[in-house]
């Protein structure tokens, strides 16, 4: 047995349960020994039942004195009682459909039991708990499970495997790098972190395992960094964008002007620029990022901006074609549903120089796509294409600089880890007429009043949105059927005297176009949509919106669709409501509710949901932390980011045989992350 059999060289393991770790992602013995422990049973206190903590897990150890027969109190549900005393005081345990486990219970023998305990005045109850020999005392692993599976059975297989292959893990770490920042070796934190010996070994291996976590990645992205910087970009003549900057209508932000002078600085230089411009919901980058195209064309480049949904793409498009228009500088629009004569003309533009800026989706980098001269590539909503997408799309031009927009404000830890490879730039400056949302959390019993609130915006001639969510965030279907219910019930009843829109994601892309085209341009004066209005949509004369089941989404997710309203010059709202009663829940909206900025909003998110789940998705390009939280591993991540610099220093591309085991980790992670 090596670290690359399959789970079935393991003792226990038929071909059944290796169908069950398959689903965690484990199938050889290497990648169970990386299956983590979520958390421990810590068993090394107390465990008499008068220390035991009232209404909260407890572990007490005691001798079973009696019991009961199960009974059947309805179809399906058994229920068994047992008694149990450490000879001071007695608990009274009641298992449901447990039949098995209570029948391994033997009457005069000593058990620990762990579970949550209520206090009463001669010891204690539990309900349903987890049942755990006397020997197995110290911290018990509690791992990621999938039904079928338990952590016992899991903790069984792991020690077999530790015992074969333990001493076959490779150190992935140079001896410098593990003294240097007193690291202990990979299979000492692999054997602890499994079956620590006590707090100290634990935190050690923690230590060790999140280390590694955090500098195989930035090693990653510094090696990213470093192919598209070493190449010869195109520098840029420094010529004025003052007439361009004039044309708008608008006086920049601060932030605005320093941001553009930052991107101009970077084209001007040869090598190509990387640069993330990240801000709030209407802090302006697109003002920016077609200053930067300006900037392109007057040098005699073309620029791209890839966009991810067909909507966005052509609202780009239009917004730009307004802006260029007083110079002569033709836009055009790339999309997967145009037709075939359509795309052809646009291909034809693009590649003799005809079109300088083109929108598009993913159909921009498709192989037969051919600029003359790009220079210039832009990326919107970075978090929804991987890096490798971004890079594909570099691939048409001879090194062209890089801009990727973010509008989702991203804490600085986050960021670094999604964008280690890029030089950021922050929007940390709204434009001076914008007004705030004034937000509202309310529960199901107001829904009619928010209905009322949206029909008096319609009397006034303004418009609102009705957002409903996903039923589950991981189903894999939109729940069409209530929002199309609700838009048209509300149609002929609440807002009979309105004009009700419908949008979701299964629509075609044309018709989502007619359908945003009519909101657009306030023909319908309400629109009842899905999440596909999270990004792009811009209606100045929108003010309200209203969302159901506010507490499915994400933070993040919610301070992006409020962004949907608040684009005019009107004070506009917009209306949370949830029937959630939990605390925490309540807590989370509520959060929303009090503040506007986004970075805030993110960061509070970021605590929360933790970064896998941090745009309400698990996203491309987002590494798999096993161990490592970026919100309270912030020292570990700094140290890993120091050793990072100290090994490419020595070796710029990680040839040394001492860092061959890391390299081909780094490599594994870079396929792993379409990177």
């Amino acid at each position: 047995m090596d670290l690359y059999s399959p789970l079935t060289a393991l003792k226990g393991v038929g071909e059944k349960r290796q169908k069950l770790y398959q689903k965690l992602g484990i199938n050889t013995v290497g990648d169970l020994l990386e299956h983590y422990p979520r958390g421990y049973l810590d068993l090394t206190g107390s465990l008499a039942i008068r220390d035991a903590s009232d209404e909260r897990p407890s572990a007490v150890k005691a001798v079973v004195t009696q019991k009961s027969q199960p009974k059947l109190i309805r179809r399906g549900l058994t229920v068994s009682k047992v008694r149990a005393t450490d000879m001071e005081r007695d608990i009274l345990i009641t298992f449901f459909n447990a039949k098995y486990t209570v029948e391994a219970l033997e009457v005069g023998k000593e058990y620990i039991f762990y579970g949550d305990f209520t206090k009463r005045l001669t010891g204690g109850e539990m309900n349903s708990p987890a049942v755990i020999s006397p020997e197995e005392s110290g911290f018990l692993p509690q791992y990621p499970l999938t039904e079928g599976l338990s952590s016992k059975m899991v903790s069984v297989q792991m020690k077999t495997a530790i015992e074969n292959c333990g001493h076959l893990i490779k150190e992935t770490l140079s001896t410098d790098i593990l003294e240097e920042y007193g690291l202990c070796s990979k299979e000492e934190a692999i054997r602890s972190i499994h079956f620590p010996k006590g707090q100290e070994d634990l935190e050690k291996a923690k230590k060790r395992l999140i280390f590694e976590e955090f500098l195989t990645f930035t090693l990653g992205m510094s090696l990213t960094k470093g192919k598209t910087r070493t190449a010869s970009g195109n520098a840029f003549s420094d010529l004025s964008t003052d007439d361009f900057e004039k044309s708008l209508g608008f006086e920049l932000t601060g932030a605005q002007k320093r941001v553009i002078a930052e991107c101009k600085r970077d084209m001007c230089s040869s090598v190509p620029m990387s640069r993330l411009i990240q801000g709030d919901v209407g802090s302006g980058k697109t003002a920016v990022a077609a200053s930067c195209m300006y900037f392109a064309a007057k040098n005699g480049f073309q620029s791209a901006m890839m966009a991810p949904t067909e909507v966005l793409a052509a609202q780009h498009k239009a917004t730009l074609e307004k802006m260029f228009a007083p110079f002569g500088i033709k836009v055009g629009l790339l999309t997967g549903s145009m037709k075939a004569s359509e795309k052809a003309a646009v291909k034809s533009a693009v590649k003799s120089g005809e079109i300088t800026i083109v929108t598009g989706t993913h159909a921009l980098i498709q192989e037969d796509v051919e600029f003359e001269n790009l220079g210039l590539i832009i990326t919107d909503e970075q978090h929804r294409f991987g890096v490798r997408q971004r890079m594909a799309l570099g691939k048409k031009g001879r090194s062209p600089h890089t801009i990727v927009m973010s509008a989702t404000p991203i804490p600085r830890t986050l960021a670094f880890v999604l964008y280690g490879d890029l030089d950021v730039s922050i929007l940390d400056e709204m434009p001076k007429n914008r007004i705030p949302v004034k937000t509202y959390l309310v529960g199901p019993e107001l829904s009619q009043r928010a209905l009322g609130f949206v029909r008096n915006f319609a009397k006034e001639g303004k418009q609102s949105y009705i957002v409903c969510p996903l039923v589950e965030r991981n189903e894999d279907s939109l729940p069409l059927e209530a929002a199309a219910d609700l838009a048209e019930q509300i149609a002929g009843q609440e807002l009979v005297d309105c004009n009700v829109g419908l949008l979701h994601g299964r629509m075609k892309p044309a018709e989502k176009e007619r359908v945003m085209e009519a909101f657009a341009e306030n023909r319908l004066q309400v629109l009842v949509s899905t999440t596909v209005i999270e990004v792009g949509v811009d209606v100045p004369n929108a003010v309200c919106m209203v969302i159901e089941n506010a507490d499915r989404f994400g933070l993040s997710q919610l301070h992006q669709l409020r962004g949907r309203v608040g684009r005019g010059k009107e004070q506009s709202y917009c209306i949370l409501i949830s029937g959630n009663k939990n605390p925490e829940t309540k807590r989370r909206l509520e959060v929303i509710a009090k503040t506007t900025d986004g970075f805030k909003v993110a960061e509070e998110d970021l605590k929360l949901r933790g970064p896998g789940d941090f745009f309400g998705y698990r996203q491309s390009g987002l590494p798999m932390l096993k161990m490592a939280d970026m919100m309270t591993d912030i020292k570990l991540l700094e140290l890993a980011k120091k050793a990072a610099a100290e090994i490419l220093e020595k070796d710029p591309k990680l040839e040394r045989k001492e860092y061959s085991v890391l390299s081909a980790n780094i490599q594994r992670l870079l396929e792993e992350t379409a990177m």
